[in-house]
C-alpha cells in the first residue's frame, strides 16, 4: 500500500492548539525582529551577506542530496575548470538556485508574492540543471510520489494530490497567503508545509519551497531584505523535518509542525544573526586596514568586491571591479603579503592563480563566527 496521502480538505487547519503555540511564538518573532535590526546596521547587505546567500543555497540543495560544498562552489564560480561531471551538475543547481531567489527578489519590486512569481521563480530554478526538462515554470499535469530512487507508487512514503487539483490547491493556497493571520510565522509554517505536500512542480519543490520562507518574511515587513537562511537548521534536523511534514497529512499534526518550525526560526534566526554580525565587524575592521595597508583610492571598492566573490581569480578584480589593472595588482600583491589572502592555486601559464578571502569563508561556512 502506497504511503502517506494528501491531506485533502484539511488546507488551512480548522484549529491549531495555540496553548502549544504562544510559548514559541513570542521568542520566535523576538529572534527575528532582533536578526532585522543587525541587517538594518550592514551597508550594502546585497553585496556584504551574499555569501550567506550562497552557503543557503548550498545547503537547500544538500537537503535534496547533492554533494557540492561552499567552497567548491565558490571555487567553481572563480573557475569552471575546477569542477567536472556529477559535481558539475550539482553545483549548477546551488547556482540556480541563488539565480532563482534574486530573479524573484527583482519581480517583487514590481508584484507581491503569488502564483505567477512561483512559476517565474521555478522556471530559473531549474534552467540547465538535471529536471530542466521537466516542465520548469508549469505546473505539473501528471501523478508523482515521494520515495526512495526507482521506487513505485506502492513503496511511496508520501503521495501528493493529483494533478487536476494543483491548480484550484494552489488558488487556496495563495488565498491563504494573502490573508490575515493570527500571527504570521505561523501563517508561514503553513504555507510552508502546504506547498511541499501539494508538490505542484514535477521537480524543485523542496528547494522552491524553502526559497519562499525569506520572501515571505520581506512581504510581510518582518525583514528588510531576503537574507534569511533556514536550511542550515533544517538540513541538520532533515529526519525530523521530513516526519513532521508527513505528520500533516498522516494524523492532521498542524499544530506539531508549527512547533518544529517556530523552533527553527527562533534558532536560525539567533545564528543569522551571530554570523551577521561577525561579517559587519570583520567588514568594519578591514575596510579601514586596508585602506592603512594599501594607501589606495581604490581600496574599499576592492574590499567590496571581496565581500562579493571572497574565492576568485586574480585577474578578475582587474577585470570586472572597475579599478585600473596596475592598482588592482598592487592592491592583490599587498593584501596576499599581509596575510589577507590565500593562495589555493598557483598562477601556471595562462592560468592565473586562485585567491580566497579566507576569513570572509570561514564565518560563511559556519568555521568561525568572528
Amino acid at each position: 500500500m502506497p504511503g502517506v496521502r494528501y491531506h485533502m480538505g484539511k488546507f488551512p487547519p480548522g484549529q491549531l492548539d495555540f496553548g502549544r503555540l504562544v510559548p514559541l511564538i513570542g521568542p520566535a518573532n523576538a529572534a527575528v525582529a532582533r536578526y532585522d535590526g543587525v541587517l538594518h546596521a550592514v551597508p550594502n547587505a546585497q553585496i556584504l551577506l551574499s555569501p550567506l546567500t550562497t552557503q543557503e543555497a548550498v545547503l537547500s540543495s544538500r537537503i535534496e542530496g547533492t554533494q557540492a560544498t561552499f567552497g567548491e562552489v565558490l571555487e567553481f564560480e572563480a573557475s569552471e575548470e575546477t569542477a567536472s561531471g556529477e559535481k558539475r551538475d550539482d553545483i549548477h543547481e546551488v547556482l540556480q538556485y541563488r539565480a532563482a531567489l534574486q530573479h524573484a527578489v527583482s519581480a517583487m519590486k514590481d508584484i507581491p508574492l503569488s502564483q505567477r512569481l512561483i512559476r517565474d521563480a521555478h522556471r530559473v530554478l531549474m534552467t540547465g540543471v538535471r529536471g530542466e526538462n521537466k516542465s520548469p515554470g508549469s505546473y505539473r499535469r501528471i501523478p508523482t510520489w515521494i520515495g526512495k530512487p526507482g521506487g513505485t507508487l506502492e513503496q511511496a512514503l508520501f503521495v501528493p494530490p493529483g494533478a487536476s487539483d494543483v491548480p484550484s490547491l494552489m488558488t487556496a493556497w495563495e488565498r491563504y497567503l494573502h490573508a490575515d493571520a493570527p500571527d504570521t510565522l505561523v501563517q508561514l509554517a503553513i504555507l510552508h508545509v502546504e506547498f511541499e505536500a501539494i508538490h505542484p512542480f514535477l521537480d524543485g519543490n523542496g528547494r522552491l519551497g524553502r526559497l519562499l520562507i525569506p520572501l515571505f518574511l520581506v512581504q510581510k515587513q518582518l525583514l528588510s531584505g531576503p537574507h534569511f537562511y533556514l536550511s542550515a537548521y533544517l538540513e541538520s534536523h532533515r529526519d525530523e523535518y521530513y516526519e513532521r511534514l508527513r505528520a500533516v497529512s498522516r494524523s492532521n499534526d498542524w499544530t506539531g509542525w508549527c512547533e518544529f518550525f517556530l523552533r527553527a526560526i527562533a534558532e536560525q534566526a539567533k545564528s543569522n544573526e551571530q554570523k551577521a554580525r561577525a561579517i559587519l565587524s570583520l567588514y568594519r575592521r578591514k575596510r579601514d586596514w586596508i585602506v592603512s595597508v594599501t594607501k589606495s583610492q581604490h581600496a574599499v571598492r576592492a574590499l567590496d568586491w571581496l565581500f562579493a566573490r571572497p574565492i576568485f581569480e586574480a585577474s578578475d578584480l582587474a577585470k570586472t571591479s572597475g579599478i585600473p589593472q596596475g592598482a588592482a595588482g598592487r592592491i592583490l600583491r599587498q593584501l596576499r603579503e599581509s596575510g589577507m589572502l590565500k593562495e589555493l592555486r598557483s598562477r601556471s601559464g595562462r592560468k592565473p592563480g586562485i585567491l580566497a578571502f579566507a576569513e570572509l569563508v570561514s564565518i560563511a561556512d559556519g568555521r568561525s563566527s568572528a
